[in-house]
């Protein structure tokens, strides 16, 4: 009996939540990897956004010429260099990883694919790309009409094109912030009645109680 009493009092030198939490630093790249569909999502628009932003810089800067040069160099310039950055980005979060540098969970879901991060670059890269469609858009509006009307037709369709694009992301990131708003609020307020499951044992009055007669009566 005093051996079962032993095996059934708490350990009240063992912390479960300290355990939960040196469980999961020594496997940080489960992290990483949370909620999977999501960041394969996020990682496959950014290669999307950088592919059409390379392809289009690149484009308007090999068909620059003396009539148009002005608008097709400086609006290439921008889209390249934005492809550059948001490679950069997925660069530097890939690199984090596999450094395994970072051990905050808030960190982690912010540099992470489908993180905060992905977030805050697809906003910027929207605006960008359209506050550049609108101004071509403008631009070729107002400008006074020449002999030959091919810049102004390329200019306008450009403007449109990255106007409809721009616009599109901008509505797609709002909606994708929303939406995980939308998730983040019942789960935090369900953190009160769930319960985290954690190896431990800890039991309480009546459970131990309990456990002890039922083990005393087996005997």
């Amino acid at each position: 009996m005093p051996e079962l009493e032993e095996l059934a009092a708490p350990q009240a030198s063992v912390d479960p939540v300290r355990m939960q939490r040196n469980i999961l630093e020594e496997h940080i790249e489960l992290r990483w990897t949370q909620d999977a569909r999501r960041s394969v999502v996020c990682y496959s628009l950014a290669v999307v956004l950088i592919l059409i932003c390379g392809i289009g810089g690149i484009l308007l800067l090999y068909s620059t010429s003396s009539r148009s040069g002005e608008w097709r160099l400086a609006v290439g310039t921008i889209l390249c260099i934005l492809a550059l950055l948001i490679l950069l980005k997925q660069l530097l979060s890939s690199a984090i990883q596999d450094m395994n540098c970072i051990r905050n969970q808030e960190q982690i879901d912010m540099l992470k694919s489908g993180g905060l991060s992905d977030a805050v670059v697809f906003f910027i890269s929207a605006i960008i790309i359209l506050t550049c469609g609108v101004v071509l858009t403008v631009m070729s509006i107002s400008m006074p009409q020449v002999n030959s009307l091919r810049p102004l037709n390329t200019m306008f369709s450009v403007g449109v094109t990255l106007t409809v694009i721009g616009a599109f992301i901008f509505f797609c990131v709002l909606l994708y912030i929303l939406t995980s708003l939308c998730f983040q609020v019942p789960s935090i307020l369900s953190r009160g009645n769930i319960g985290v499951f954690t190896i431990s044992g800890r039991l309480s009055e009546n459970q131990r109680r309990e456990t002890t007669s039922s083990m005393a009566n087996l005997i």
